[in-house]
């Protein structure tokens, strides 16, 4: 069931069928890692070569905006930048309950480390402002409020508007959406890189473990 199929003014459907929508076509892809690798697109900062997981029970944000980019990352050992495709969602205000973030770093003959981050627990909600995540696979159920699909990205109007650098990855004639409010439940993640103007971690705990140790 689409958006349009419901009540005036809210958008629910599954996020794994709406994901489709999202992503960049193999034209339009081949056409953002031509400008990038041409220095043409300016991230808000090189990525590292580490993706990272994140989960939540629920995700609550107003202000989202949603569109195709590219990030730019260097490769292990060399110089070189590499343009990494990328979905960005950038909001005005979240809240997210029972937060989890872990990364895998390869030492090699030594085996693998875990970082685990939580936060977000006993009905303290992690909170953010003008948050943007780079991310690379969303999953979940998502509600929308008077959201608007297929809208132009250099003409969106929704989200947070004091970050030159996120504005200037909104392509003109490149695919975006809009909502005045929406709700994840069952979020699971895998993102490159996360920013955000305040970001308030409630009961915070972080731990290094050997060995994989993941949200998800």
């Amino acid at each position: 069931m689409t958006p349009m199929d419901q009540a005036p003014g809210e958008g629910y459907t599954r996020w794994r069928r709406f994901a489709a929508l999202l992503g960049l076509s193999t034209a339009a892809s081949a056409i953002l890692l031509t400008v990038v690798a041409n220095g043409a697109v300016a991230a808000g900062f090189t990525v590292s070569g580490q993706q990272f997981k994140v989960s939540a029970d629920e995700l609550q944000a107003t202000g989202f905006i949603q569109y195709g980019t590219v990030d730019a990352r260097v490769e292990p050992g060399g110089d070189n930048q590499v343009p990494e495709p990328v979905a960005v969602s950038a909001m005005k205000t979240a809240t997210l309950k029972n937060l989890c973030q872990s990364v895998i770093t390869d030492l090699g003959d030594f085996g693998s480390v875990s970082l685990k981050i939580r936060a977000g627990t006993g009905g303290d909600p992690v909170t953010a402002r003008d948050m943007v995540v780079d991310m690379s696979q969303l999953d979940g159920d998502a509600s929308f409020t008077n959201i608007e699909i297929g809208r132009d990205a250099s003409t969106l109007d929704k989200g947070p508007t004091n970050d030159p650098a996120e504005q200037a990855q909104r392509r003109q004639g490149m695919f975006s959406q809009q909502a005045d409010n929406v709700t994840i439940t069952n979020l699971k993640q895998v993102a490159w890189a996360t920013s955000a103007g305040q970001f308030n971690l409630r009961h915070l705990s972080l731990r290094l473990h050997w060995g994989k140790d993941e949200c998800f």
